[in-house]
């Protein structure tokens, strides 16, 4: 065989291969488990990440930073202000004011000395303001 031809067999598809055509059965779409697909990914397998709430009683403004470190890790924290001073309470909220606000989160007044502090991956809706304005009239 000269080399012409060598790379003409070489360059050039032949029909030397048969191919064979196999009909498998199809499975049914309705079941949702399948095991030889990698597309397919079980839903309890999923881990969920779970919000937490956490419930805070401060007693001074020093433990104001304790609170915040619960914000910045993405938790939700209801803060009891009655165990604290006024101007201690005060002061605690306008640094967790500036927390949530750093976060995109928002801050929510529940009763006369109770605050809500979420940060921004939790959704919070709905007002209490039956309390807030006694509150206000009050002078808290």
């Amino acid at each position: 065989m000269s080399i012409k031809n060598k790379l003409k067999t070489f360059f050039t598809m032949d029909d030397e291969y048969e191919y064979e055509y196999v009909n498998e059965p199809v499975e049914s779409t309705s079941n949702t488990k399948q095991t030889n697909s990698n597309n397919v990914i079980n839903l309890k397998s999923v881990k969920t990440s779970s919000s937490k709430v956490v419930l805070c009683e401060p007693r001074s403004y020093e433990e104001a930073q304790q609170i915040a470190d619960n914000i910045v890790n993405k938790r939700a924290v209801v803060i009891n202000l009655q165990r604290v001073d006024h101007t201690q309470a005060k002061r605690i909220v306008d640094f967790l004011s500036g927390t949530v606000y750093a976060l995109n989160g928002e801050i929510q007044r529940l009763g006369s000395q109770t605050f809500l502090c979420a940060p921004d991956n939790i959704d919070v809706s709905g007002t209490i303001s039956e309390t807030i304005e006694e509150d206000l009239d009050k002078g808290w």
